[in-house]
Parts: C-alpha cells; structure tokens; sequence
C-alpha cells in the first residue's frame, strides 16, 4: 500500500466478526453489524501541540483497535476496503 497519513490520523482494516452466534444461529450477510474491530494498517507521525512540538501517536501499525460504530471515513485503497480516521476516534488497543 502506498499510503501515508498526515498527522494523527490511522488507517484501520476492520476485522470481520463471526458468522455464528455462541448459540450456532448462523448470521446471514445481510443481518450483519459492521465490525467496530479492526487492525491498524498505518499511522501517521502525530499531531503537533500549542508550542509546535511533535506529539507521537499511541497506535502503531499491527495494533488491533476497537472504535466507534460511525467512526472514520470509508475508503478504498488498492482494492481493499480501509478506513481513515484520527487516533481520538479510537475507544482502546487490544491487548
């Protein structure tokens, strides 16, 4: 991918969540949430703070993320369906 974002700003691939239910209901497509799970793919520098200074993003690429349901603007780079959104958008890292 050849996509840097600026700022504090990520690229997150959502992850797909499960087909089945605890209870083995098969879920069909058109049922489905959109997952709020999602894989940071980049990760810009950081943001810069009143006096100027670079301050540097908690995130890093291969960090999985969870984030808010109508988070971060869709977009499709080489194919793949991504999303770009800034680093306040995201609720926490999963460890």
């Amino acid at each position: 991918m050849k996509f840097r974002p600026l700022h504090d700003r990520v690229v997150v691939k959502r992850i797909d969540s499960e087909e089945k239910t605890k209870g083995g209901i098969i879920i069909p497509d058109t049922a489905k949430e959109k997952p709020q799970e999602g894989e940071i793919v980049a990760a810009g520098p950081g943001a810069r703070d009143e006096s100027g200074k670079l301050v540097p993003l908690d995130v890093k690429a291969g960090d999985r993320v969870l984030f808010g349901k109508w988070s971060g603007t869709e977009v499709k780079i080489d194919g793949e369906d991504l999303l770009i959104m800034k680093e306040s958008d995201i609720m926490g890292v999963i460890a």
